[in-house]
């Protein structure tokens, strides 16, 4: 079976207690859902969500807060594939436009009236309605796979603002031969094919620092390109990286271990007090991160 990933960005717009949902269709199918699409290579998700909404509706949009980070897996029989989708839902808000095809490919639904229809299992979950399964074989929508390309990375990643009951920030030193080497980090990483990214944080976290946290926050989302990264792969690689960056909180705070194998990307692990981040070289993650304690 292949593998393969790719990020969806999703927004909800409201308007009188009624959402915003457009038609999909495909598989010889037709379902509603939320307005979205996938993100394009280098593409800022916040971008992107203006662009999909834009296109599936006709609406101008600008972008709220970040809602919900969720992933699913989908096997698709044509080609033996299996598609791990991240998706993003924004609250997003309309600026202008005229809504497109008003009731036939898109429509302002209330809770009750969305609740009747068949929704994407993905919509219907963010709307808090109850999930229906898609019928075996049946394809959500149309669009297509992400493209393969020998030197492009997708990487979506999950990463934590871990701080413990003093006050402490946790941070990662980037291991020699990785991108940034030398810099402190947050603790996080790419998630695994079909793990949700809190999952994996909290994997990583055990990895990366040997502490055990819990996910309090969502607290937004970072964006990364770098179209010639050079890492262990030896050669210069066109990377994308998706972040999405949560709260954490460690209530019984250990000496801070790397524990995961030897050869991997994080040389060693360290609390320090906001104070002494900064004299530290810090990754522009974490130190964006850090920026928003406090507030």
């Amino acid at each position: 079976m292949v593998l393969v990933r790719r990020v969806g960005v999703y927004g909800v717009l409201r308007d009188s207690g009624r959402v915003l949902i457009v038609l999909e269709r495909g598989a010889g199918s037709e379902f509603w859902s939320l307005p979205g699409g996938s993100v394009a290579h280098a593409e800022h998700p916040e971008r992107a969500v203006v662009r999909v909404v834009a296109e599936q509706t006709g609406l101008t949009v600008t972008v709220g807060r970040l809602r919900v980070v969720a992933a699913d897996v989908t096997n698709l029989a044509e080609g033996d594939v299996s598609l791990h989708t991240d998706r993003l839902l924004f609250e997003v808000s309309v600026q202008g436009g005229t809504l497109r095809d008003d009731g036939v490919e898109a429509r302002w639904v209330t809770p009750e009236e969305a609740a009747g229809l068949p929704l994407t299992p993905f919509s219907a979950e963010l709307l808090g309605l109850p999930v229906t399964p898609l019928p075996a074989g049946a394809q959500p929508s149309a669009e297509p796979l992400p493209p393969s390309h020998p030197d492009r990375r997708l990487r979506f990643g999950a990463y934590g603002l871990v701080t413990d009951p003093a006050g402490r920030v946790l941070l990662t030193q980037i291991a020699d031969g990785y991108p940034g080497a030398g810099k402190w980090h947050l603790p996080g990483g790419g998630t695994d094919h079909g793990e949700q990214p809190t999952t994996g944080l909290l994997r990583e976290l055990v990895e990366e620092g040997g502490q055990v946290g819990r996910v309090v926050k969502l607290l937004g989302v970072d964006n990364l390109h770098n179209p010639a990264a050079l890492g262990p792969e030896g050669r210069p690689l066109d990377w994308h990286g998706v972040r999405v960056i949560y709260r954490v909180l460690v209530d019984v705070p250990t000496d801070a271990v790397v524990t995961e194998s030897a050869g991997g990307s994080t040389a060693r692990a360290g609390w320090f007090t906001v104070a002494e981040t900064a004299d530290l070289p810090l990754s522009g993650i974490a130190a964006s991160a850090i920026g928003q304690l406090g507030r």
